[in-house]
């Protein structure tokens, strides 16, 4: 064995991959593997990115909607930009991870590297769960086609350094290599199917040849007297006169040609998804959640062909009026095979695999047949989905894992269209409902064994729903609009009932006066406040109208005074007039108001008079300017007042004490009283308000008998408004917060889970599993 160096030679790969720190001390024999295998790992590093573009444009070619295209495209964008800093990033991991091999890591857990394990099996976090499948599936395959090789090279490693190495911690081991990619992925903005398929093309350009860097480095160490006794079997024999790069290029072709292989690869991984549910499935075999069955010794598992046989057979028959809560369709199954071995003779039961999708699926329908949010009128119908759903999953594992897959998604969309529905009358004439029989009835009577026919009805419905959608999201966006308006319309209204309250609650005024202000100028102002705001130059002037007219009629005893009301007076009828007539109020109520203001206003000005002449009787001096003011004054009857008898008592207007609160209110209207109750921030009802979001669905229970759905529409601010609407956009309720805090807590408001439903339904069955398992 040669002896340790302390110099690192990198010029062989690049020098941006040289290690960012000196490492442990290495044997020059390992540095030579390392530098050799991060060369090879590099040129099949760019194999993998020269051919990218070729394998993601095939598949934005093939997308079926163009934001499935854009994806793609995106995608290749962002592996152009990012290809050398992941190259980068990758080789210098590989380089770490050697520099570490004779460096002890004191006090630090072991790295966690196993494959999929049952306590992490989350749905919660599918992409994670989808990209962990996959990886334990590109392992699995280099160990068993190379695993030999990489057993002699940890055992060789382990014969010069000072650390422990498993052929999972191997520097060069499969597991390391694929974390350190994804690792170096890390940056890249792309949706798991994409990262899915770079995986793919990972293993087809870098994995494949992991067999023969095993034997390079095997060889070298070997030639360094690194256990020579150990023999290692030969790198797998090219064909003759084939050269490595013209293997490449044969790679190259092979990849280019399998793009869809490479778009199906997230199928390929994800099917191991349904081996660890398989084997949750097993540890609670015998319990009375799945009781063994007894099977005859002799018994024959039939085939999964037979069995879509027997279960298109049940679908036929499935009575149309079905209850669903009575169908088992385990014991129907088995009474199926009962008669059947009961006539040929021979014992048949389901085989193991087919038993495990037939458990699954019943409980994925026992969930959804128990869950609240999906409406009871709608259980019976989309329970008839169960023999459908069950062939699907016979067929394609993937069922369990894929979140596209196109039956998984119909179930999703029926539900989710369902969430907002409610029976009223006549149930069979909606039109949701009968879009779902129809759904439900093309399933049972035209699927036999081509899950195609999935697709073609998703689409369908999915159209039948997005017309659905549009036509209530237009009603919905004018009922947003109305309450908006209404906000508006409620908060001007407030506005002018605090300046009314301000000026004349509490004050005795003539019966005409209060009576124009709260009937018609409380609507000029509110017109005013709804053009121009309560800050503007015309609210101001409005209420200085007000203000005015106040004034004009209250008692005045100084000449100035008297002077004031005598200039006023012309303009602020003239106001008055415009103002009510921009209100568009009846012209025979304007007109009639009119008149009795004048006449407080005369009977003012007689009352000057007569003073007038009771000082020249008095011989007092009489206010020249106030006579010749009356006198040049031409505003209606006062160039007409009757000459003044001394001794004729003036008629005293009807006068009127506010001792209430004005509230504008239309006729019949009635303002809603909310709840007198004032609940603390912590409480739990005002925290499942805050926790809304608008398109969030609730039940509302009206009365014993009946229930309602509403979705949240809009949280109007002003007001403080939680306006909900049904699925045709209709208002069906509108609440303060606190108003919809004391429903929810006296049970008259529960949330809907608007999450997708088969994601909880299999989030249920595996959590339940779990814990069956921990018993």
């Amino acid at each position: 064995m040669k002896t340790d160096a302390n110099v690192v030679h990198l010029n062989k790969v690049a020098p941006e991959h040289s290690p960012t720190s000196p490492a442990g001390r290495l044997p020059v024999a390992l540095i030579q593997v390392r530098d050799k295998a991060a060369q090879q790992l590099k040129q099949a590093l760019q194999g993998l990115f020269d051919n990218a573009d070729d394998t993601l444009f095939e598949m934005a070619d093939r997308a079926a909607s163009n934001a499935e295209q854009n994806a793609f495209f995106e995608a290749m964008r962002d592996l152009r930009l990012k290809r050398k800093t992941i190259e980068r990033g990758f080789l210098q991991k590989v380089f770490e991870s050697f520099n570490t091999l004779n460096q002890y890591e004191i006090g630090r857990p072991a790295p966690q590297v196993e494959g999929v394990s049952f306590e992490s099996l989350s749905l919660v976090q599918d992409d994670v769960l989808e990209e962990s499948v996959a990886l334990d599936a590109m392992v699995s395959r280099v160990i068993s086609r190379d695993g030999v090789s990489l057993g002699h090279l940890t055992t060789r490693l382990n014969a010069m350094i000072s650390k422990k190495l498993e052929d999972k911690t191997n520097p060069l081991g499969p597991r390391v290599l694929c974390e350190q990619f994804l690792e170096a992925c890390e940056g890249l903005g792309v949706e798991i199917r994409v990262k899915l398929i770079i995986l793919k093309l990972f293993e087809k350009y870098v994995l494949t040849d992991l067999g023969e860097l095993y034997a390079a480095a095997n060889q070298q160490l070997v030639e360094a007297g690194v256990l020579p006794e150990l023999k290692s079997a030969p790198p797998a024999r090219r064909q003759p006169g084939r050269s490595a790069s013209a293997s490449r290029e044969a790679r190259e072709e092979a990849a280019g040609a399998s793009a869809a292989e490479a778009a199906g690869y997230a199928d390929e991984g994800v099917q191991e998804v349904f081996g660890a549910l398989q084997e949750l499935l097993s540890q609670v075999r015998g319990t009375s959640v799945l009781p063994r069955r007894e099977v005859p010794a002799d018994a024959l598992p039939i085939s999964s062909n037979d069995l879509m046989r027997l279960l298109s057979h049940m679908q036929q028959r499935l009575p149309a009026s079905q209850v669903v809560d009575d169908f088992d369709l385990r014991n129907q199954l088995e009474n199926l095979l009962s008669r059947a071995s009961a006539k040929s003779g021979k014992a048949r039961v389901v085989g193991e695999v087919d038993e495990d999708v037939i458990n699954l699926v019943a409980m994925l329908f026992e969930f959804i047949l128990d869950d609240r949010t999906l409406p009871d009128s709608l259980k019976a119908l989309i329970g008839r989905l169960q023999i459908p759903m069950l062939k699907v999953a016979v067929l394609d594992k993937t069922f369990f894992s894929r979140g596209s897959h196109p039956a998984r998604r119909l179930l999703n969309e029926i539900a989710t269209a369902a969430l907002g529905w409610s029976a009223q009358g006549d149930e069979q004439r909606d039109a949701l409902y009968q879009r779902i029989e129809q759904v439900v009835q093309r399933l049972l009577n035209d699927f036999t064994d081509d899950p195609a026919i999935f697709s073609d009805v998703l689409a369908e419905f999915i159209a039948f729903t997005g017309d659905e959608k549009r036509r209530s999201e237009l009603l919905e966006q004018r009922t947003r609009d109305a309450e908006e308006g209404r906000a508006k319309a409620e908060m001007a209204r407030q506005q002018v009932e605090q300046a009314l309250n301000e000026r004349l609650l509490g004050r005795t005024l003539p019966e005409v006066v209060v009576r124009l202000l709260q009937e018609g100028w409380s609507k000029v102002l509110q017109l005013t406040s709804l053009k121009h705001g309560a800050e503007s130059a015309e609210w101001l002037a409005a209420l200085v109208v007000m203000d005015d007219l106040i004034w004009s009629v209250e008692l005045h005893e100084s000449a100035e005074d008297r002077l004031r009301l005598l200039e006023l007076v012309p303009s602020l009828l003239k106001s008055l007039r415009d103002g009510l007539a921009s209100a568009a109020i009846d012209p025979f109520v304007t007109s009639e108001f009119f008149s009795k203001l004048e006449a407080v206003h005369v009977q003012a000005f007689q009352r000057f008079k007569r003073e007038m002449a009771e000082a020249e009787s008095t011989a007092e001096p009489v206010e020249q300017e106030v006579e010749d003011r009356l006198v040049e004054l031409g505003v209606g009857p006062l160039l007409e007042l009757p000459p003044v008898e001394l001794d004729a008592p003036a008629e005293a207007p009807a006068m009127v004490e506010v001792v209430e609160e004005i509230v504008l209110l239309a006729p019949g209207e009635t303002r809603p009283q909310e709840p007198e109750v004032n609940l603390p921030d912590d409480d739990e009802a005002l925290q499942n308000v805050d926790s809304l979001r608008v398109g969030s669905w609730v039940e509302i229970q009206e009365d014993e008998e009946h229930k309602l759905r509403g979705k949240l529409a809009a949280i109007i601010k002003p007001t403080g408004k939680f306006i909900f609407v049904n699925r045709t956009g209709m208002k069906v309720m509108e609440k303060t917060r606190m108003g919809l805090a004391v429903e929810f807590r006296r049970g008259a408001i529960r949330l809907l889970d608007d999450a997708l439903l088969f994601d909880r339904a299999l989030e249920s069955v595996i959590g339940n599993l779990r814990k069956l398992k921990g018993t």
